[in-house]
């Protein structure tokens, strides 16, 4: 699917249309994104998707009694995770607005 369009033949409630369609199908397809940090070598393992919903976290049994180290590698992991899917929706926003561009001559 290309996401370029021809400015020329929409008008703005069709441009505006197509962008909430880009937009919905970028969070249905966030859904399926999966974004995972693993520090403190392995006793922390967070997963989120590409909606920044978290669907999984691991915490090495170690950890339990060491409240201070836990908050530390929980806030390292956490921090990672949503750096990743940042990015993520980073480069899917330009992808989008690249294949809008009105000025291309395609």
């Amino acid at each position: 699917m290309s996401n370029e369009f021809d400015f020329s033949k929409m008008n703005l409630g069709d441009m505006m249309n197509n962008i909430q369609d880009i937009a919905q199908k970028a969070k249905e397809d966030g859904k399926n994104k999966i974004f995972t940090s693993t520090v403190g070598g392995g006793m922390i393992k967070l997963s989120i998707n590409g909606n920044s919903e978290v669907i999984d976290l691991d915490i090495d049994d170690s950890l339990l009694e060491d409240k201070d180290s836990l908050q530390i590698l929980l806030i390292s992991a956490m921090n990672d995770v949503i750096k990743q899917s940042d990015e993520e929706k980073k480069a899917m926003a330009m992808n989008m607005i690249g294949g809008m561009n009105p000025f291309s001559k395609s």
